[in-house]
């Protein structure tokens, strides 16, 4: 989504931090500190930059409010800052909010690599308030690979937390924060971002961090190759393999499986992308499924009878496991050509699949017309197939994404 704002408007930098909370209401603000070294980092990026004075440099969440006002305050600056600042500590990990404002940001990421094709320098950079053990970080964290002592050895040690307490480190915390705003000002510059999505269901949004070790799920996609095209059918959008085959170009410049894939990895879990025909075996075998997963259909597959055969016979073992989505890209002429495949052949072939998918989304099986609409839905279709799949193994829970959850340190 596009802001119509100036770039000064938009915040140079999202601090996202665990809010702590006062125990009673004549205590002192216990997040006094964080908002020191937010106003120190604001003061440095706008000596750094040709930001007018008086604009913000940054933005920190202070409310202790919920509701949509605040929703959407937090959604829409996510949506449109540059850098995106998480200030690392323990609770910072446990925090539902925290994972769900870095999920929102990394979309964003996800986007720009979904039409670049080559991934580009992250605009995540990691400050540490209190220092956390590498294994103790959730992946997304640890896939980042900064290196923080490049602020300082001090700083590397005690974190801005113990710079601040510590008046033997107050010189060490000055360096530390000026290098921060220094870098943040250098990546956003480098990696520069299009405006994301304003999420107005921002309570509904996955948690980054998930819960525990990342659970298997599984990406199936059944495609055309360039071999095997009905006739008609422009190659544009295939390649050599099923998993080649990216719908929405040329607005994408990746497989959509990869695009997918990043996504669910996103929520924090351990993605397996396969060929639906060479994996057809493992969905037609009887007994307790091994993950959930998305099965990515390409609807002129419905042209060899082969694949519909193949299609019908896993339709008639149909499980809630499995979600269906059926990309159908606005901009392709073939999708919506006379005698292109049409919806009324995919309910022909498999009616017992549409109908359990049809249940979280209707977009995900009705045509799904673009990648902006593909990413919004695909939170909810993994909810889905996750609850399906836990219905099926009662003998043991399988993590969901955290979409919705009990309350949680900020």
């Amino acid at each position: 989504m596009q802001d119509r704002r100036s770039n000064s408007a938009k915040p140079y930098f999202f601090l996202s931090y665990a809010h702590a909370r006062k125990r009673d209401a004549g205590d002192a603000d216990p997040n006094v500190w964080v908002r020191k070294l937010y106003d120190d980092l604001s003061a440095h990026v706008l000596q750094l930059t040709d930001l007018p004075w008086g604009s913000r440099a940054g933005f920190l969440d202070q409310s202790t409010a919920v509701g949509v006002r605040w929703r959407d305050e937090l959604s829409e600056n996510l949506a449109h800052c540059r850098v995106f600042v998480p200030l690392y500590s323990p609770r910072y990990f446990v925090s539902e909010q925290c994972g769900r404002e870095w999920w929102a940001f990394s979309q964003r990421q996800v986007d720009r690599r979904a039409r670049d094709g080559a991934p580009r320098e992250s605009a995540i950079v990691p400050a540490l308030w209190v220092p956390v053990e590498p294994s103790h970080l959730p992946r997304v964290a640890r896939d980042l690979q900064f290196d923080h002592a490049a602020l300082g050895q001090d700083y590397a040690d005690e974190g801005f937390y113990g710079l601040i307490k510590l008046r033997y480190l107050r010189d060490e915390y000055e360096r530390a924060v000026y290098r921060l705003a220094k870098q943040i000002v250098k990546v956003a510059r480098e990696a520069t971002l299009d405006d994301g999505h304003v999420y107005r269901d921002y309570e509904s949004l996955p948690s980054a961090f998930g819960s525990g070790g990342p659970p298997d799920f599984d990406i199936s996609v059944l495609a055309c190759t360039r071999s095997d095209l009905p006739p008609g059918r422009e190659p544009d959008y295939y390649g050599d393999r099923p998993h080649d085959w990216n719908p929405y170009h040329p607005e994408s410049a990746r497989p959509l499986g990869d695009d997918v894939a990043d996504h669910v990895r996103r929520m924090d879990y351990k993605v397996h992308v396969g060929d639906f025909e060479r994996d057809a075996d493992r969905f037609l075998r009887t007994g307790p499924p091994r993950a959930p997963g998305i099965l990515l259909v390409d609807p002129w597959v419905l042209r060899s009878r082969f694949h519909r055969d193949l299609l019908s016979r896993v339709d008639r073992m149909a499980s809630p496991t499995m979600a269906v989505v059926v990309p159908w890209n606005q901009q392709d002429p073939g999708s919506h050509a006379d005698g292109g495949p049409g919806p009324a052949e995919l309910e022909a072939v498999m009616p017992r699949l549409l109908r359990l998918s049809r249940s979280a989304s209707r977009t995900s099986v009705g045509g799904v017309g673009t990648l902006a609409a593909l990413h919004q839905i695909l939170p909810t279709v993994v909810r889905h197939a996750v609850d399906g799949f836990s219905s099926l193994t009662k003998e043991f829970v399988y993590p969901r994404p955290r979409l919705r959850g009990p309350d949680s340190p900020r």
